[in-house]
């Protein structure tokens, strides 16, 4: 540093301009420096280029630090017996000693790490020097649980119209803005499933009816040529306890595009086929004296009556619209429309237009997800879990359980109400994982509905308690 306080400049010491003359002591000039004299044997002096581009913007070492290599005025070399070791260092090279001509570095080093690692079957000691603060850094550090998805926005809806029930259809059944369509998923494993829906009211007395039109038969083109069916919709009527699983169990009555009634599981030859652009009306007569009768039209013609039961078998209950879709688009007349696609039977009313005090509200879900319930099974394969969870959703049919698991899944496979296992020709461990597949997709929709479930699933694995 300068004695006098000043700061020093471009790297040079005690100089700030190289034109400034000073008369203090032990300051010499620039000009007193022997920098490639103009008078050396060699030199010559260049025009000095116009092209500030080429001009050199690097300075060499012994340029920039000029006190170096530098013979000064007045300066006297060393005496030959001086030594430039530092006093009291005593690793001098005299006393050195080499290692002896078998030595072998390697086979140290390696017996070092053996030393460092730890022996198989023991703990590895506490690092005291870590500290708290590190563990702490490796707390924060690990992985967190993702935040839960925001809920499904609900659009105001008018509750005193009839319309799908979102409350009551499948999670993988997508229901439109205006409640009257919808469509079921059909990505990937989701092309195996059945999809069903049911409406916000239903009846019990009266001569009621509504329409249904197949809009598309969307593609499904990564499904096996071998698939029985890919295209199919069941129309019908089914109590408000029943699953969405419609015909196949008691008090469910459907009619499908293969020309098929069914019941209960009972298939029966019935109608015909309908497809994509044809419009299926649906009528149910509470006025046949202690009967219920229920028949369907095609477009317009009626196919004869399906189904007769005695009223007292249904204790009072309503029927309500239900329709089970695969891979189709479908939309309903339940009366909201001012033109009708096909006319229907002098008597018969659509559902919107009774009084409200003459329809059935279905179960109303819950308004929030504090009001939710969820059940995880818990428990090695083939322990019972299942068993009981299908046990537990029956004996409470107003909480309407969603049970997600894989034979939940499989389920909804079936083809001609009998399990996909004895109807399918190809690889069934590629099925079972396309339905794992479509289970931990609807993990992800089901986070964002406020229903009921019941998580069938063995959770011993880490990747399924992650999720």
């Amino acid at each position: 540093a300068c004695s006098d306080g000043e700061s020093l400049s471009d790297g040079h010491y005690g100089i700030r301009d190289n034109t400034r003359q000073d008369n203090r002591q032990g300051y010499q000039s620039f000009e007193h420096f022997n920098i490639k004299q103009e008078n050396e044997l060699g030199y010559e002096r260049g025009p000095v280029s116009q092209d500030r581009s080429e001009m050199k913007t690097e300075v060499k070492e012994e340029e920039a630090a000029p006190s170096h290599n530098i013979s000064a005025s007045g300066y006297n070399a060393p005496p030959s017996n001086y030594s430039s070791s530092v006093s009291g260092y005593n690793a001098s090279a005299s006393s050195y000693n080499a290692p002896p001509s078998g030595y072998n570095t390697s086979d140290s080093y390696q017996s070092w790490q053996q030393q460092q690692q730890p022996q198989q079957g023991h703990k590895r000691t506490f690092e005291e020097s870590r500290g708290r603060g590190y563990y702490e850094y490796r707390e924060d550090k690990r992985g967190r649980s993702p935040q839960p998805p925001a809920e499904e926005d609900e659009d105001d809806f008018d509750e005193s119209l009839v319309a799908i029930d979102t409350y009551n259809c499948d999670l993988h059944f997508k229901v439109a803005r205006d409640r009257f369509s919808g469509y079921p998923l059909t990505i990937e494993g989701f092309a195996f499933l059945w999809s069903g829906a049911r409406a916000t009211y239903g009846v019990r007395r009266g001569r009621v009816c509504y329409e249904m039109k197949i809009n598309e038969e969307i593609s499904v083109k990564h499904l096996p040529s071998t698939e029985p069916d890919p295209h199919v919709v069941r129309i019908g009527w089914s109590l408000d306890s029943c699953s969405t699983q419609l015909g196949e169990e008691a008090f469910s009555y459907g009619y499908g595009g293969t020309a098929k009634k069914s019941t209960n599981c009972k298939f029966e030859n019935y109608g015909e086929t309908f497809s994509e652009n044809d419009v299926i009306t649906c009528l149910v007569d509470f006025e046949c004296g202690d009967d219920v009768e229920m028949s369907f039209m095609k477009n317009g013609k009626w196919l004869g009556m399906a189904y007769r039961l005695r009223k007292e078998n249904l204790g009072g209950q309503a029927l309500f619209p239900h329709v089970l879709a695969k891979n189709c688009a479908i939309e309903f007349n339940f009366g909201q429309r001012e033109d009708t696609f096909f006319p229907v039977p002098p008597g018969f009313t659509f559902i919107q237009h009774l009084p409200l005090s003459e329809r059935v509200r279905g179960t109303i879900g819950p308004k929030n997800k504090r009001e939710c319930e969820m059940l995880m099974m818990v428990g090695l394969p083939a322990a019972g879990k299942t068993t009981w969870a299908i046990k537990h959703a029956a004996a409470n049919p107003a909480k309407k359980y969603n049970i997600l698991g894989t034979n939940a899944i499989m389920d909804k496979m079936r083809v001609m109400g009998l399990r996909r296992q004895r109807n399918y020709a190809g690889r069934w461990d590629v099925l079972i994982q396309q339905a794992t597949q479509c289970l931990n997709r609807l993990i992800q929709i089901a986070a964002r509905k406020k229903r009921n479930y019941i998580l069938d699933q063995t959770n011993v694995y880490g990747s399924a308690q992650r999720r």
